[in-house]
């Protein structure tokens, strides 16, 4: 008896083995496909999240940028009210006390920008004092009438400092001519004082020489520059025509 060949099976083998290896490789396939789209997914909700994270910053920045700048404004309108305030009371205190227009002039016509000074225009500041070189002639007593109207009394010399201050000014002013101190004679007893009344004796003497005591004439002193300061002061009849020297205190702002 001839047997036939079992050719059909052995492909339906073939067949079957393919299809399992074919399966198997899609499988894999999908395996690596299912990962990826999950990394995928995972980054997509990383990105929302970073982007979520940016917007709220931004969002943060802005108020605080928002709230910065509303507050700023404020404290402009503040300080310009103030400034306004003061600009008012400026002008309200020196059209009420004009006198201050010779402490602190105009410096800038354009702006109204004044330079305040302890010492009026013309006067020269030395320690606590202003002085006034006068360049015109008058007796004593005018002169110290003159002085008084503005302010002061003709100049008394305390301090050697003083003494040299107005020595060198002298010699740089004078030209020669002598200046009136608040110095004078008070009559009969032959003493000396000063303008505002104390006596000579309680501070320093730079006579050129000693004032007779026992001459019972009205005579002042006078400051007349010459090579020693230490030796500059003269008597002189009060009615002489002289120059002057005024002084009074410098402002204080208390």
């Amino acid at each position: 008896m001839l047997h036939k060949p079992h050719c059909g099976g052995a492909t339906l083998q073939q067949i079957k083995v393919k299809l399992s290896a074919w399966l198997d490789s899609t499988g894999g396939c999908l395996s690596q496909h299912r990962q990826l789209a999950h990394y995928f997914s995972l980054l997509c909700f990383l990105l929302i999240i970073i982007t979520l994270l940016q917007t709220l910053c931004l969002v943060q920045l802005t108020l605080v940028f928002q709230s910065r700048s509303t507050l700023q404004e404020t404290k402009l309108r503040d300080l310009t009210n103030r400034l306004q305030k003061l600009n008012q009371s400026y002008h309200i205190l020196f059209s009420r006390y004009p006198a201050l227009n010779q402490y602190c002039p105009v410096s800038n016509s354009t702006t109204g920008e004044r330079v305040c000074r302890p010492c009026p225009a013309s006067w020269t500041p030395q320690g606590e004092k202003c002085f006034l070189f006068s360049q015109d002639r008058a007796d004593w007593i005018s002169s110290q009438y003159h002085c008084m109207a503005l302010g002061g009394a003709v100049a008394t010399v305390r301090t050697e400092e003083e003494e040299v201050f107005v020595w060198n000014q002298a010699q740089s002013l004078s030209q020669g001519d002598s200046y009136w101190l608040g110095l004078r004679s008070s009559g009969g007893d032959g003493g000396w004082k000063w303008s505002d009344g104390s006596l000579v004796e309680k501070g320093p003497q730079f006579w050129a020489r000693e004032p007779d005591k026992s001459d019972s004439r009205e005579l002042c002193g006078r400051l007349t520059p010459g090579d020693d300061y230490r030796r500059s002061w003269f008597t002189s009849r009060c009615s002489n025509l002289l120059r002057s020297i005024c002084e009074r205190r410098q402002a204080t702002l208390q």
